[in-house]
């Protein structure tokens, strides 16, 4: 089983990739963790916000692998304990299907994309930096992954 963070950003400060990159590497095979980043839409002068984040919306959704549960990370989601995340997980682990968390740039996701997702899941009621929710999301991915396999990272 894989879970795809798929989020909208490239060229990330060297402190989120070395982040991301230190929990994404601790996670088991059986459970991988890859990033898929998509180009943010064109915000120009004038205020496109809407406009780019349509376009991000769909470039993100033609990145989702066909058949994959998808979460969008949404301010306005269900809040999650790490507990919570864990058995979420194990219930992933069972239905087998990959999962793709969605991360909108800085204006947050489209609406397809909130439509189109199966979950909406806010880390915080904070305003959280996008580039933020990648290190993030790994770490609670991994913090949850200790918590099914025994592992005492968690304590």
């Amino acid at each position: 089983m894989w879970v795809q963070l798929t989020a909208v950003g490239q060229k990330m400060p060297r402190w989120v990739a070395d982040g991301y990159g230190e929990y994404a590497g601790r996670m088991p095979r059986e459970m991988s963790l890859e990033l898929r980043e998509v180009a943010p839409g064109d915000r120009g002068r004038g205020g496109r916000q809407a406009r780019a984040r349509k376009v991000e919306g769909k470039r993100l959704l033609r990145a989702v692998p066909r058949g994959a549960r998808l979460i969008a990370l949404d301010g306005g989601g269900r809040s999650l304990t790490t507990q919570a995340l864990a058995e979420q997980m194990r219930g992933w682990l069972q239905d087998g299907r990959g999962v793709a968390l969605l991360v909108g740039g800085p204006d947050g996701l489209d609406a397809a994309c909130l439509d189109a997702a199966e979950q909406h899941w806010s880390l915080s009621p904070l305003t959280l930096p996008h580039m933020l929710v990648r290190v993030l999301v790994a770490e609670q991915l991994y913090r949850s992954w200790t918590i099914l396999s025994g592992h005492p990272y968690h304590k």
